[in-house]
């Protein structure tokens, strides 16, 4: 049995997917044609700089699929997709993106499809679809936390969970249902040792019917598997950065005006994903001694919530 990479699941045969995975990600069953090697990629996003509206240092090309959905085409403006091959400084980050995405998504934490495809000389790079874009081109306004705190861009890092909760309560329709939603993305976060969700990578996005809420989450990396020093996080929960348990999680939950019995309930869905996760990482497509480092992160962890 081969695993899917979309969904990380058993899939029949030799084949690399599931049909339905494909067709949620691309609309069609079989997988477009990818005619970009590795060494391109670099120059294509030097081309890109400053056309696409994506944030963040790592190399990235924004595609479109054709009209009839059987190649990608490079879109410098107007893509729907965003590939972000191997970096240059860092071994398999497409990998672990991937993963940690999926084990997002285990938890319930809203992601936009993704996958991992092999480029033209079979290395292999991280695909996401655009949640900013609609079926029919519409572009949604997105709005970051640092722009919505008036911040630039330099002063990503320069923030805090509380502050992320009180832009919720300024800006999103219906801040009690988002600030939830907020604390189990920070939770996980933190789960799986994500050094980097700065102010940046949270968003509001304006859905079609004009309310504002919180953007599917993007840029989920166990940083931790690169860089075995980073025990840090980007942003501090009740004024830590590292050496947070389970009761700095329930006094954030309260500061987030969440009811610590809904609080218990969500630390215990973190503490139950588990096991869950342990076999998500094992089928995972990282080299068998990251598996185990992550193995051992998210079990360290998961001991300490409890």
């Amino acid at each position: 049995m081969a695993t899917c990479r979309v969904c990380l699941r058993n899939v029949r045969g030799s084949l690399d997917y599931h049909a339905h995975c494909l067709e949620s990600l691309f609309g069609a069953s079989t997988l477009p044609a990818l005619d970009i090697e590795l060494s391109r990629i670099m120059g294509l996003a030097a081309q890109m700089a400053g056309k696409m509206s994506i944030s963040g240092v790592q190399e990235k090309v924004s595609l479109r699929l054709s009209a009839d959905k059987s190649r990608f085409e490079v879109a410098p403006a107007g893509g729907r997709y965003i590939l972000k091959p191997e970096p240059s400084r860092f071994a398999f980050i497409p990998q672990n993106e991937h993963l940690t995405m999926r084990l997002a998504a285990l938890v319930g934490i809203e992601i936009p499809p993704c996958g991992l495809v092999a480029l033209k000389d079979r290395a292999i790079a991280y695909l996401i679809k655009r949640f900013d874009r609609l079926d029919d081109g519409t572009k949604l306004q997105v709005e970051d936390f640092c722009q919505l705190n008036e911040r630039p861009a330099r002063d990503k890092y320069q923030g805090s969970a509380e502050l992320c909760v009180r832009t919720l309560w300024k800006f999103a329709s219906e801040p009690l249902i988002e600030i939830r939603k907020l604390f189990k993305l920070l939770l996980f976060s933190w789960w799986v040792s994500n050094g980097d969700q700065h102010l940046k990578n949270f968003s509001l996005v304006r859905s079609p019917d004009g309310r504002w809420r919180l953007a599917p989450a993007y840029d989920l990396v166990c940083t931790r598997l690169p860089i075995p020093t980073d025990q840090d996080l980007a942003l501090s929960v009740c004024g830590k950065t590292r050496n947070l348990n389970r009761r700095d999680w329930l006094e954030f939950a309260d500061y987030s005006r969440i009811p610590q019995r809904a609080a218990d309930r969500l630390l215990q869905e973190q503490i139950d994903a588990l096991e869950p996760s342990l076999r998500f990482i094992e089928a995972s497509f990282l080299p068998d001694e990251l598996k185990s480092r992550y193995q051992s992160i998210v079990r360290g962890n998961t001991e300490l919530l409890q």
